[in-house]
């Protein structure tokens, strides 16, 4: 069985070939050139860019890229996508797997998520398949997972909110002057990011995200990620601050991607959290 997924899960392609998934890139572009996520430009160099006045965007694989990789694969195919609405990438997984003939052994799994707990799915597939439990029985398991990550984001820069549309151009600027530190969910079905608490400071933010993830019933049965973009000591703050409510669930701290850096801006946090 092969394994397919995108850099959306912080995995480089290197470092998936080691762990026997197949990692397709993502783009991004800044200062009119277009990179491949860690093959052609590392997070640390992109928020460089950044910060000197570059404007990033980003794109899913092209068609291109994925249909090339799709048309070497001869053996039964799981492949997992960024969520549906947070990225065009599953439409793009669905449109390449159309343009090959007798397709059935491509099976195309919507993570609705990205990051932390798009990671941990793909570790746990390799587990899974390590231990000769067969496609069907993993898509279930990866299935049953997906229905229980959450994730929320709190930006430090909102003018990239502004530009992806997350925030009106008002609320941005308001924001902005007043210091104030929006929290960002995923919306009921998963395809969007919606607007859950504005606070006046970090802590308070932290404490918003972690009264819910109490409501909805979060466990030590449950991984936390907290990523960053660049910001590592804060990121490494907001976990403690988390831990002390969840003190034996495992945790980890994860640099974001550069395309996943264009969503959230320099500086976000990302906190997730998913069933193991």
């Amino acid at each position: 069985m092969k394994i397919i997924a995108d850099t959306a899960t912080l995995f480089s392609p290197d470092e998936g070939r080691d762990m026997g998934i197949t990692v397709i890139p993502v783009c991004v572009a800044i200062n009119d050139r277009t990179y491949k996520d860690y093959e052609e430009i590392s997070s640390e160099e992109f928020l460089r860019l950044i910060s000197e006045g570059g404007v990033p965007t980003s794109s899913q694989p092209s068609v291109g890229d994925v249909l090339e990789v799709l048309e070497n694969c001869s053996e039964e195919t799981l492949f997992l996508t960024v969520g549906d609405g947070l990225s065009g990438a599953y439409q793009t997984a669905i449109g390449a797997k159309n343009c090959i003939e007798n397709n059935g052994h491509i099976h195309i799994i919507d993570s609705q998520t990205l990051a932390g707990p798009m990671r941990y799915l793909a570790k746990k597939a390799v587990a899974l398949k390590q231990q000769g439990i067969s496609l069907q029985e993993i898509k279930a398991s990866l299935l049953h997972s997906i229905e229980t990550s959450v994730s929320f984001v709190i930006p430090e820069d909102f003018e990239f909110l502004k530009r992806s549309g997350r925030l009106t151009a008002i609320t941005a600027k308001v924001g902005g002057v007043l210091k104030l530190m929006p929290v960002l969910t995923q919306t009921e079905d998963r395809k969007r990011i919606k607007p859950l608490a504005i606070k006046r400071s970090w802590r308070a933010a932290v404490d918003t995200i972690i009264q819910r993830m109490q409501t909805i019933g979060i466990n030590n049965n449950y991984l936390i990620s907290v990523c960053h973009a660049g910001t590592y000591q804060k990121a490494a703050d907001v976990l403690k601050q988390i831990k002390e409510s969840f003190p034996c669930a495992d945790s980890e701290i994860l640099p974001l991607s550069p395309a996943l850096i264009t969503h959230g801006g320099p500086g976000c946090i990302v906190v997730q959290a998913i069933e193991k």
